[in-house]
């Protein structure tokens, strides 16, 4: 191949418009194409015969082996009064391209069960990109080997309408009802991203009057609308950093990171062990456990653990989850509401009479 960077740039752009399956490319179409884009990588415009040269360079020269599909289709004349079959071609592998090699066995079956895995969104608007994948890499659905939660059935519509206003950078009016409130509201919005947490779905973006991110659950969300007289806001936040101190969706962002001590019992101590209740979770040394277990002998077996967390209202019930299995111990504030929790339930089980508790 020659080597000259006028030459790489054609080939690349060839390569894109040989790989489209969305539209049918003449030489004269591949031709206006590189006119228009060459002057973007500093290349000069290209004749139609040099369109040809470098189409046969890649068929019969190059070391790529490569295979064209010729065909024509029906199009409009330049008049427009009438219709001729124009010549077109493309790779005749959808998968092909000069600067990747074909998929292996292996890679095919691995994007079989990816596609699969992300079944839950085919078929809804603004993700039809997956069956096209599919049909363009010719690959096969198979059944999951991979099975993950995937509750999106009830709000599907919405969060593929999301999805694109989030991948357009598109400026929207979001109306929604709070947990608490019924009352319809309403809030210009930049979106930002769609985040999943304990099987409910989450917007996170950025209202117009304050640099604030806020979390609004899909299932509250009444419409979403586009809207102009906004300009979009960029936001440069790592979102992934933005959840290192908390337990679910809820940040405060006005209130500390706390280190909570709690115990947990034999029955449980391998479950949390395995399954952490949060990333900064710490199991303490030996040295430690005895200490904790001298000053806390009522705790009989089981091992003390630290997590590094700001409270919120998951964490709250990721704790009272566990019922008698886990005792927090500090800070008092956190072992105070969650002790709350327990009181509470207790007296609502001797309220209706039951007996239990009696």
């Amino acid at each position: 191949m020659p080597a000259n960077k006028n030459a790489m740039t054609r080939y690349a752009l060839l390569d894109h418009l040989l790989q489209d399956r969305r539209r049918n490319w003449s030489i004269q179409d591949m031709t206006d194409y590189l006119a228009k884009h060459l002057p973007e990588y500093g290349s000069e415009p290209v004749t139609r015969r040099m369109v040809e040269k470098d189409l046969q360079y890649l068929e019969y020269d190059s070391p790529f082996d490569v295979e064209f599909d010729r065909f024509k289709v029906d199009a409009p004349t330049r008049s427009g009064d009438g219709v001729y079959k124009k010549p077109c071609l493309r790779y005749a592998d959808p998968t092909f391209s000069i600067f990747h090699k074909a998929l292996s066995e292996d890679e095919r079956s691995l994007l079989a069960s990816v596609l699969s895995t992300l079944g839950s969104f085919k078929g809804q608007p603004n993700f039809e990109w997956l069956e096209e994948l599919a049909e363009r890499l010719n690959i096969t659905t198979q059944p999951e080997i991979i099975s993950m939660s995937k509750n999106i059935e009830n709000n599907s519509t919405m969060l593929a309408e999301l999805y694109r206003a989030i991948s357009s950078k598109a400026v929207i009016k979001l109306y929604y009802h709070a947990f608490n409130d019924d009352n319809e509201k309403s809030v210009e919005l930049s979106p930002y991203l769609l985040k999943e947490y304990n099987n409910r779905w989450y917007l996170l973006a950025s209202p117009f009057d304050s640099n604030r991110i806020l979390s609004f659950a899909l299932d509250r969300i009444i419409r979403v609308e586009y809207t102009s007289g906004y300009q979009y806001k960029t936001h440069s936040e790592d979102f992934t950093e933005r959840y290192e101190d908390i337990i679910g969706i809820t940040l405060y962002e006005d209130r500390p990171v706390e280190r909570i001590l709690f115990w947990v019992s034999d029955k449980s101590k391998n479950y949390v062990c395995t399954k952490p209740l949060h990333g900064s979770q710490r199991n303490l040394s030996s040295m430690e456990q005895e200490r904790l277990h001298s000053e806390y002998p009522q705790l009989y077996g089981g091992r003390f653990f630290t997590i590094d967390c700001i409270e919120n209202f998951e964490l709250l019930r990721e704790l009272s989850s566990f019922g008698a299995e886990l005792i927090v111990i500090s800070p008092q504030s956190i072992a105070k509401k969650v002790y709350d929790v327990a009181n509470d339930m207790v007296n609502r089980y001797q309220s209706i009479g039951t007996g239990v508790g009696s």
